[in-house]
């Protein structure tokens, strides 16, 4: 095909495309002729983007946390991107479903490489008295993550450990909900009661969580998975981008959260409260949550010492990583 004979293809293809917005494709053409070229810096609304970070205090590290956590929830966006896709998919393609996977994973690889950025890229001191501007927010606040979370599993694998016997998905949504393993670890340290960042939480995002939880109740990944044919369940390279994604959701990535609060929290003989109240020892390690996405995935005995080698690892006093 010449050029001449390209362009006029062309331009009945956008004669087709645009003949039922009610305006004719000549009209489109001179909105070309009046637009500005595009720059890099309108597309990604770059002046917007570096005016977001808005210190509370004169710390100058005040301003890494801030765009560290920008970032993170930047990352949990593309999460959600790649989730949704597969929740939503009904073809049960399963180089489709490995694909989406092995996204999602190298986006938590990209968050748990960079961490080190939160352990070692702040000074202890500065942290400490600017935390104190921030309260009672915390990064427990992350709707993002919640919902990453719901995404992937149905609610039942959510409930916290102390509970899980006694709940499964005979129980309702809502039911479910108030037994959501994070909501024991937003309590008041001293009385018990909820704490001001759990209600904050709830009052902003229960509505928008139980609509997800509803919409995905019976198509999570976990569902999807289970789902599928016999032969696309037990295909290997899918499998190992589930088990990948388990292990980067629930127990790398609590465990560079657990390195974070050991550095800043935990010195000196006295643990300090987080920001948010949290209860960070009883809330974070892995072991004793065992938020498994996809348990059929594993064996007894990988179900029974889910995480316990990693939290071993990090708390051993020969383990210097995280010492100061």
């Amino acid at each position: 095909m010449d050029k001449n004979a390209k362009i006029a293809s062309q331009i009945n293809k956008l004669e087709e495309k645009f003949k039922n917005s009610g305006q004719d494709l000549s009209s489109y053409l001179d909105g070309l002729l009046y637009q500005k070229y595009l720059t890099y810096w309108d597309y990604i609304h770059l002046d917007t983007l570096l005016s977001l970070q808005v210190p509370r205090t004169h710390f100058p590290d005040e301003e890494i946390f801030i765009m560290y956590h920008q970032i993170t929830e930047l990352y949990f966006k593309l999460i959600l991107h790649e989730q949704k896709q597969i929740v939503e998919d009904r073809s049960q393609d399963v180089l489709f479903f490995t694909e989406k996977a092995r996204r999602i994973n190298s986006y938590f690889k990209a968050l748990i490489s960079s961490f080190s950025i939160m352990i070692k890229g702040m000074e202890r001191e500065q942290f400490l008295r600017y935390r104190m501007a921030l309260l009672p927010a915390s990064g427990f606040q992350s709707a993002q993550y919640r919902m990453i979370e719901f995404y992937a599993t149905p609610l039942e694998n959510l409930v916290h450990s102390t509970q899980r016997d006694t709940f499964s998905s005979e129980n309702t949504i809502e039911e479910l909900f108030e037994q959501v393993y994070w909501k024991k670890g937003a309590t008041d340290l001293a009385t018990g009661e909820k704490t001001l960042t759990l209600k904050q939480f709830e009052v902003r995002y229960t509505p928008r969580l139980l609509r997800i939880a509803n919409a995905v109740k019976n198509s999570t990944i976990y569902h999807k998975y289970l789902q599928l044919p016999e032969v696309s369940r037990n295909n290997e390279e899918l499998i190992s981008a589930l088990k990948e994604l388990d292990m980067n959701a629930n127990v790398n990535w609590p465990l560079m959260h657990m390195g974070s609060a050991h550095r800043y929290l935990a010195k000196e003989g006295k643990d300090v409260e987080a920001t948010g109240g949290t209860n960070w020892k009883e809330y974070l390690p892995p072991s004793f949550q065992k938020i498994i996405f996809f348990p059929t995935l594993y064996s007894d005995y990988e179900l029974d010492t889910w995480g316990k080698q990693w939290v071993d690892h990090i708390f051993n006093p020969a383990n210097v990583e995280y010492k100061e």
